[in-house]
């Protein structure tokens, strides 16, 4: 079954919409917190460097987290296991997990590619941290053509080609495989395949992140990242209808728990193209373009960013001039604090009648958690007539209900759409 088949699921649709490229478009009436696409990696691999920048000699914070189903590993739990090749390299969280490795993620070939990595620390010192995470997704990606031949064809059919700047990455790097391999991984392996494949992790891969906690101001590193090929198909959206849940620690027992969910925040109608935020929704409209070039390589038209763009120069600058300060203090990685929020709801509100839809996307769907700033998406309905009151947050998993009140108290029934 080809990508654009399998993320079509009788509630999705795949169309080429004029200016975004393909994306999915609502099938159907879709309710809020309806689920639309489960979807599982066909690869991941570790966020974290194999090579600690302080102690070449030292692995890795990765195990923190068991190398197979990238759960959160305790230290006192009697049932953490290393792989018998690489030893404290690479730990699991249980036997079952590195049974289930050696014949995947991390067979004999993989742990073999890894190994010879590793001993090229001094050569990956001297370059980028980047390069050494592009490095394991390479070792990943040239693993599944040799396991799946099928998931590596889906895999170069994601978007995403070669830029001009991206080649002296791709010749180090191609350079660096090749010396881990006896042989070619396959045929056709090529500086030009490896560029390829390059472009592809950068546009479509999803970060499955730390546990949140709010002693640490909400920051999060990633601890996988992982290509989801249905899930790619969605296009970014600066106010999402809808956003994914992940549950990696969830427990044992349940399998699959590097899928990503992806659940309708509110309702929409039939046609509609359903859209994901790429990043935390309270970012700035000089942030989020800024952003999205850099990381994407495109400038959000979106129905935000077309109201934001009219705001005075003075609300925009005020709030890049704040952001640039706080990035020379601390690198937060362009996440707004309380303040900065609260000049984002400020201003919103304050825009007119026309734009409160906007505001109102802040006041019902953003988490007020401390230093949360998740999106709240309802509990999947219990029945097709009626959605869940309780609203679920993509970050922090707090549950609330879901009672929205005017300034006279009463409750408000705004739809997104109205």
């Amino acid at each position: 079954m080809s990508t654009s088949a399998a993320a079509e699921t009788g509630l999705l649709r795949i169309e080429e919409i004029e200016g975004r490229g393909r994306g999915l478009v609502a099938s159907q009436p879709l309710k809020a917190g309806q689920i639309v696409l489960r979807d599982s990696p066909i690869l991941l691999y570790s966020a974290f460097p194999m090579i600690n920048p302080s102690s070449s000699s030292r692995p890795s914070t990765s195990n923190t987290y068991c190398a197979k189903c990238f759960r959160n590993l305790s230290s006192s739990s009697p049932s953490v296991v290393s792989c018998p090749s690489c030893s404290h390299f690479h730990v699991f969280c249980s036997q079952n997990c590195l049974s289930a490795a050696l014949t995947s993620s991390h067979t004999p070939w993989v742990c073999q590619a890894l190994s010879r990595l590793r001993d090229c620390s001094s050569l990956l010192l001297e370059q980028p941290m980047e390069l050494q995470l592009q490095a394991l997704f390479l070792v990943a990606a040239y693993h599944l053509s040799l396991v799946s031949l099928a998931q590596f064809q889906i895999l170069l059919s994601l978007e995403g080609t070669p830029g001009a700047t991206d080649s002296a990455a791709a010749h180090f790097l191609h350079s660096l495989i090749s010396s881990l391999f006896p042989s070619p991984p396959l045929e056709g392996f090529s500086v030009e395949l490896t560029a390829a494949l390059l472009a592809k992790d950068k546009l479509n891969t999803f970060g499955l992140m730390e546990p949140f906690s709010s002693n640490d101001g909400g920051q999060r590193s990633v601890r996988a990242y992982g290509i989801y090929p249905n899930a790619s198909f969605f296009n970014h959206d600066c106010l999402p209808n809808a956003c994914r849940f992940d549950y990696v620690d969830t427990s044992p027992e349940h399998h699959n728990n590097t899928d990503i969910i992806v659940r309708m925040i509110h309702d929409v109608p039939q046609g509609r193209e359903i859209c994901l935020s790429y990043f935390p929704v309270n970012e700035n409209y000089a942030s989020r373009q800024r952003r999205l070039m850099e990381d994407y390589g495109f400038t959000c038209n979106c129905d935000r960013c077309k109201v934001e763009a009219n705001w005075s120069d003075d609300d925009n600058d005020d709030l890049a001039e704040e952001e640039e300060e706080e990035e020379e203090e601390e690198e937060i990685d362009e996440v707004m604090d309380e303040d900065h929020h609260d000049q984002i709801m400020e201003s919103s509100l304050g825009k007119g009648d026309a734009d409160f839809p906007h505001a109102y996307f802040f006041v019902r769907y953003m988490c007020d958690r401390e230093n949360c700033w998740g999106t709240l998406a309802p509990l999947p309905p219990k029945d097709e007539a009626t959605s869940s009151d309780v609203m679920e947050c993509n970050v922090c998993g707090n549950l609330k209900n879901d009672q929205v009140t005017d300034a006279n108290g009463e409750e408000d029934q705004l739809s997104m759409d109205d």
